[in-house]
């Protein structure tokens, strides 16, 4: 806002050395600025929809019948922070060096920060730029960037990133089985890109759909079901998980069910004969005692 002295004097509006008004005398080419006149003696200046290339030094300066004189303010305009470059999402395999890239502008220039979005995230320091050293699988996910300033809130974008691993077999496991029921073998894997599964009786691959056995492969897992079990069914079977970075396998017996009962095996039995008949002939001998007793 700039106030006249009186009627009679007159005044300029400047920015920096360029003149936007003199009097009443419109100089400037932008429609943006004019004159705001409340009353005979205001000589303020308007400006409509503020930019950033408006920051800046203005001088109004005031004509009088006596002695010249001006005033001078600075306009800063403070912009939202906007995030206008982040890394695009990426693959990368264990182990690599990664470095995402977050730019931003805003007025005060905005700080930027850096989280890893998982259940476990801690904050990173501060900046553009963020530099992983041997990235693992555990550090796989979206990392979200946040530029801010306290204009308003602040703007945030993620990039996701992508680690890929060579598969591993978590869990062999078996059902158990039975002559003539079904029998089923889970195999958990992992890996990143998803493991291509498949199954092995010794050194024979398995195909589904023949001789008794169903496959069902999913990303992280493989079910071999085995239908009507028979003596050839019984053996050793192997599990392969691979992908493009390497292959793995574990291997399970499938063996035919016990024929001991209630924990009693075959010698077992034969003892606990043994101590029956102990048992009978002490029995028999306390009886004979005891009548010679009773006849004398």
């Amino acid at each position: 806002r700039c106030y006249l002295e009186d009627g009679a004097s007159k005044g300029a509006w400047l920015n920096r050395s360029s003149i936007i008004f003199a009097g009443s005398d419109k100089w400037s080419v932008d429609p943006r600025v004019s004159i705001a006149t409340a009353n005979r003696r205001e000589y303020s200046l308007q400006i409509q929809d503020v930019d950033v290339t408006d920051d800046g030094p203005y001088t109004c300066s005031v004509q009088t019948q006596h002695t010249p004189r001006t005033m001078q303010v600075h306009l800063t305009v403070q912009v939202s922070p906007k995030i206008f470059r982040i890394s695009s999402d990426i693959i990368v395999n264990e182990g690599s060096n990664v470095t995402l890239v977050c730019l931003a502008t805003g007025k005060p220039e905005p700080s930027i920060s850096w989280r890893h979005i998982s259940p476990s995230a801690k904050p990173f320091e501060s900046g553009q730029y963020l530099d992983i050293y041997g990235i693992t699988r555990d550090q796989a996910g979206e990392y979200e960037c946040s530029a801010e300033n306290d204009v308003s809130v602040p703007d945030v974008k993620k990039v996701k990133v992508t680690v890929n691993f060579a598969p591993t077999i978590q869990e062999l496991k078996s059902s158990g089985v039975v002559l003539g029921g079904n029998g089923l073998i889970r195999c958990e894997g992992a890996g990143v890109p998803a493991p291509v599964f498949e199954w092995y009786k010794g050194e024979r691959k398995l195909i589904n759909g023949q001789q008794g056995i169903t496959i069902k492969n999913y990303s992280t897992r493989s079910l071999l079901t085995v239908t009507n079990v028979t003596e050839e069914h019984f053996g050793n079977y192997t599990c392969v998980a691979a992908n493009k970075l390497g292959t793995t396998n574990a291997s399970l017996p499938l063996n035919p069910p016990s024929t001991a009962q209630y924990g009693i095996t075959g010698d077992a039995e034969v003892l606990f004969s043994c101590w029956y008949l102990v048992l009978t002939l002490s029995s028999l001998s306390s009886i004979f005692y005891l009548k010679n007793i009773i006849l004398h």
